[in-house]
């Protein structure tokens, strides 16, 4: 517990303590006088009747000092002199006063109890679905359109292209399209369709690869894969749509999935994918190219449904528990953002009101 000392002397209140809340750096000065005053001397010595050193100086319309050179553990004692013209009032000496370092941040307790509310309802969701649990979640057109996507190009004969964005594998929304892909390979193994899979970045590549290859030995076709139709084209955007072009028009896929994460292209994709007569499935995270997939694609996948739609397909327990879990916590982070909003409102209002009543 920090001690707090106050001292009354002529017309000057002052008080000492340790920072609330900090690590342990800072020591608080905190005064009051009935008078006012040009400026404060603040002044520090490690002993009451040693040498105070002046450690800074405020304007007289300050009323609060932090001392940040201190000891952690160390006592200090403190006067402050009031300056007005060419008077100098000097208060008592208070203290001692040390800093300590405070292990918990009181005033994010109420972030913590979010964050523990959070993580309950993701592992309360998550033992509900692994007992078999019924987790509502609406439907995603675009998802429940895949499916139907890859059935027509299986009935015409034609391959499935898909497109995960021109970002790395570190980049979530790269990382979101792998867990699509794994569903869309298992399909398209499980009807004998051709997938192509052209990549703007090597490691997305090889991990590509490999998860085609063990969603084909999943449904029992290993001998489906093939890895040639999983390849690196080059990490230039352009060069990369080009050739990215090129496929659609030479190959005629039916069916053109791009999820991911993409720039200027997205619209030269989705037009030459629009021409060649193929079904059209986008996502993406990035706002300013959801209206050229939403203008030219059958089906777009907004936002965070791009995350959303690895447990949407696999209907996997702890997926849909840390959704659902997730959901909840977006809802009660709103919560609290509107009580404070209000509270704030209402404060705000109240003092208006007390305002205008004196008036």
């Amino acid at each position: 517990m920090c001690l707090i000392f106050f001292i009354i002397i002529y017309g000057i209140n002052l008080k000492a303590f340790d920072t609330p809340n900090d690590d342990g750096s800072g020591i608080t000065l905190k005064w009051q006088t009935d008078i006012q005053y040009q400026s404060f001397g603040i002044y520090r010595s490690a002993e009451p009747t040693g040498i105070f050193e002046k450690i800074g100086e405020v304007d007289g319309t300050e009323i609060t000092f932090l001392d940040s050179n201190v000891k952690i553990g160390k006592e200090y004692f403190y006067k402050i002199s009031a300056k007005q013209d060419t008077l100098s009032i000097f208060s008592q000496v208070i203290g001692p006063a040390k800093a300590e370092v405070q292990y918990f941040n009181t005033s994010r307790l109420p972030m913590a109890i979010c964050i523990i509310i959070l993580f309950a309802a993701v592992l309360g969701y998550i033992s509900q679905a692994r007992k078999g649990g019924k987790l509502f979640i609406r439907k995603i057109p675009a998802l429940n359109a895949i499916e139907e996507a890859i059935g027509r190009a299986t009935e015409m004969g034609k391959p499935v292209l898909y497109v995960p964005g021109i970002m790395d594998i570190d980049d979530p929304q790269t990382i979101a399209s792998m867990s699509i892909l794994s569903r869309v390979a298992e399909k398209t193994a499980e009807y004998g369709t051709p997938l192509y899979v052209p990549t703007s970045r090597s490691m997305a590549m090889t991990m590509a690869q490999q998860v085609v290859k063990e969603s084909a030995t999943r449904v029992g076709r290993p001998d489906w894969y093939n890895s040639d139709n999983i390849h690196y084209i080059t990490d230039d955007q352009f060069a990369y749509v080009s050739a990215v072009d090129g496929i659609m028009v030479r190959e005629r896929p039916a069916t053109n999935l791009y999820l991911g994460t993409f720039y200027a292209e997205s619209l030269i994709l989705a037009e030459t994918g629009h021409s060649t007569s193929a079904i059209q499935i986008a996502g993406t995270a990035m706002p300013d190219q959801l209206p050229f997939f939403v203008a030219a694609c059958d089906y777009t996948l907004l936002g965070e449904e791009l995350y959303a739609a690895s447990a949407y397909l696999s209907q996997e327990p702890v997926q849909l528990g840390s959704l659902k879990g997730q959901d909840l916590g977006k809802l009660l982070f709103i919560g609290v953002i509107l009580i404070g909003v209000l509270s704030q409102i209402l404060s705000w209002q109240f003092f208006i009101n007390l305002f205008n009543t004196i008036e």
